[in-house]
């Protein structure tokens, strides 16, 4: 829906509404259960908040560099119209698809599915969440930081972290209350800071 978004825009309402729609109908299964850490999933979350916008806090021109602006990826840009940025029906539906539904759909995909199907094609369901196969570890971190474009450094640090506190606990709820915190605060931060980059 976000690679959607650049040629059919959707309201976020829309947007939000249909992935929590979507995720509900086939996934209530793996969705039972609760946190089994959840406050230090809250502090990990936290933590990865900081390491995503460090770099830019401690080096401004660092996202300027060859290493995340060339003609494999493209520069860190404002995507979001000026109209938008004091639209209330626009910031809720933002916030909460950001910290609300991408946490629960990029959990359950990354770590609850191709972490696993990497380990094993023919059945990841035979698979327990969080056992540890290095290759399956590591390119799943790889395949998260390509998603994060001119982020791709803190989304690979991201995703070598959120897969470490899969295998620690082996709970996806932990993951998602983990990342779920991550992006809360980095919502809090784009309206508080005006760094609006920071959301595709």
């Amino acid at each position: 829906m976000l690679a959607a978004q650049q040629f059919v825009p959707l309201p976020p309402a829309v947007r939000f509404v249909v992935s929590m729609g979507a995720i509900l109908a086939v996934s209530r299964e793996p969705l039972r259960g609760m946190p089994s850490s959840p406050l230090l999933s809250i502090l990990l979350g936290l933590a990865v908040f900081v390491v995503w916008i460090g770099p830019d806090l401690i080096a401004p021109a660092w996202r300027a560099s060859f290493l995340f602006n060339n003609a494999v990826i493209a520069p860190v840009r404002d995507n979001v119209p000026a109209a938008l940025k004091t639209d209330t029906m626009f910031l809720v539906f933002r916030i909460a698809t950001s910290a609300i539904a991408v946490p629960i759909l990029e959990e359950l995909f990354w770590r609850g599915w191709l972490m696993r199907w990497l380990i094993d094609g023919e059945d990841f369901r035979r698979v327990p969440l969080g056992k540890y196969v290095p290759a399956a570890f590591v390119l799943t971190a790889v395949l998260f930081a390509a998603e994060h474009g001119p982020f791709w450094d803190v989304g690979l640090l991201t995703g070598f972290i959120y897969n470490w506190w899969m295998v620690r606990t082996r709970n996806l709820w932990d993951c998602i209350v983990a990342h779920a915190v991550t992006n809360g605060a980095l919502a809090f931060y784009v309206l508080a800071a005006g760094q609006w980059q920071y959301w595709p």
